[in-house]
């Protein structure tokens, strides 16, 4: 039984970790909809959800309550087997995707030296929920709806590889570790080296999600919900669930690569060490807000609840920074690095999130030749330049001893002019298509 025990022990860690995520997850998701939804209200100046608890906090417990007891509908006509499977193919792939993403120095479920090529890989994979689901509905619009997310996706999903491409020359390893590590030992952020590669990853990010306003798949105006048209309650939550497990998914490889993963800003820095204190004081100060806003609540259930939110935020605030005042050498002090490494990478995560919230709300969709021409005459050229600059940088760098600023200044000068004759290009190409032709009335 001994034997047994310590054979196991390797393993009980990663296991913890794997069944939080699968926990907590859903509940972030919803709460990812009721910050979209908060932040839509403020864009729109109203105030969004308000109804379900102090200032709608409770909102994600009431819809996943909706969702759980609406009556689950199959077509008479659907292949049912595959209707079925199709959306847990796409959130068992969104959460597996997770498992080789390090949040923090600490939590990572497993530790792969290719774990960023696993990401992709199992994250490319959900496409297949989402073709499934159309073809099996047996409707004209889910299928149509199927077809230009397979589209968009390829299209999109080539542009985000070479982004990365450029950022793992930079990093010289697949290991989501590896990656913040070099990060850590330049001194400095990839993105500051490839803001070009930043920029393509994160409006091919964008449209890898389905997100506004590259979301032509779920075009509702045009597509009566795109590929999910004929999925309710549960079965479609999960769709929805995959979806926003993927935004997670998207943040997190571009915080790893080009935020500096779990590293604060100018970690390397002394003379900025007294950021350390700014997660537990960001606890506080959401405690605080709290608390002012407890006798403005109109109902006594509301004010117990917001008394309790501002408690947990400043028992969060203690455990952060507890590892600051505690002695060193002691367990307390060695919790430092994995709880402060978390909360400045789930910030960055937060952070990245709400940029496509931000886009969401600022710019009309896309039609889908307007799509596709972003993606294969733009974005994919643009990707191709950046990672041949990148090369190029790097060789001045190590093999003729430019320094790392000139090189990678040179680099990107190179690629912001290949980006405007790209852009030039596709302003002619368009011009020339809405001219009238000779003889034309």
């Amino acid at each position: 039984m001994t034997g047994l025990l310590e054979s196991a022990k390797p393993f009980l860690l990663p296991m913890l970790y794997a069944v939080v995520i699968v926990l907590v997850l859903p509940l972030v998701a919803g709460y990812i909809v009721l910050m979209e939804r908060k932040v839509m209200a403020d864009m729109q100046v109203r105030l969004g959800p308000m109804r379900v608890g102090p200032h709608g906090l409770l909102q994600p417990i009431a819809d996943a309550v909706k969702l759980l007891l609406k009556e689950d509908i199959i077509p008479d006509e659907a292949d049912k087997l595959i209707f079925w499977i199709a959306p847990v193919l796409s959130v068992t792939t969104a959460m597996l995707a997770l498992s080789a993403i390090a949040i923090g120095p600490v939590f990572q479920i497993a530790d792969l030296n290719v774990g960023l090529l696993f990401v992709l890989g199992v994250s490319a994979l959900g496409i297949y929920g989402i073709v499934l689901g159309g073809w099996a509905s047996n409707s004209h619009y889910s299928l149509l709806g199927a077809l230009r997310s397979a589209a968009q996706l390829v299209s999109y999903e080539t542009a985000a590889g070479m982004a990365l491409v450029g950022g793992l020359l930079l990093a010289g390893s697949l290991s989501t570790k590896e990656i913040v590590a070099t990060q850590a030992g330049d001194g400095v952020w990839f993105i500051f080296g490839a803001p070009v590669g930043f920029f393509i990853y994160l409006v091919a990010s964008i449209a890898e999600t389905n997100r506004a306003p590259f979301d032509l798949p779920e075009a509702e105006s045009e597509l009566v919900a795109g590929y999910m048209t004929e999925y309710s309650g549960f079965r479609w939550a999960l769709y929805f669930l995959a979806e926003y497990a993927n935004m997670i998914v998207v943040a997190a490889i571009a915080t790893t690569l080009f935020l500096g993963g779990w590293l604060r800003p100018f970690s390397s820095t002394p003379a900025f060490n007294f950021l350390d204190y700014a997660p537990a004081a960001l606890m506080l100060v959401i405690a605080a807000y709290c608390f002012w806003r407890v006798p403005k609540q109109p109902v006594q259930v509301q004010k117990g609840f917001l008394a309790v939110v501002g408690l947990l935020f400043m028992g969060l605030a203690a455990i952060l920074a507890a590892p600051l005042f505690a002695s060193a050498g002691s367990l307390v002090a060695a919790a430092k690095p994995g709880l402060h490494g978390a909360f400045w990478f789930l910030l960055k995560v937060t952070l990245y999130i709400y940029v496509f919230m931000w886009l969401r709300f600022t710019f009309p969709r896309y039609r889908f030749d307007q799509l596709m021409r972003l993606g294969w005459q733009f974005l994919i050229p643009l990707s191709i330049a950046n990672v041949m600059a990148i090369g190029i940088a790097l060789v001045l760098h190590r093999e003729s001893g430019w320094g790392r600023v000139p090189a990678f200044l040179l680099m990107n000068v190179l690629t912001l002019g290949v980006a405007a004759l790209l852009a030039s290009a596709g302003e002619k190409k368009e011009k020339a298509k809405n001219e009238p032709m000779v003889g034309e009335a």
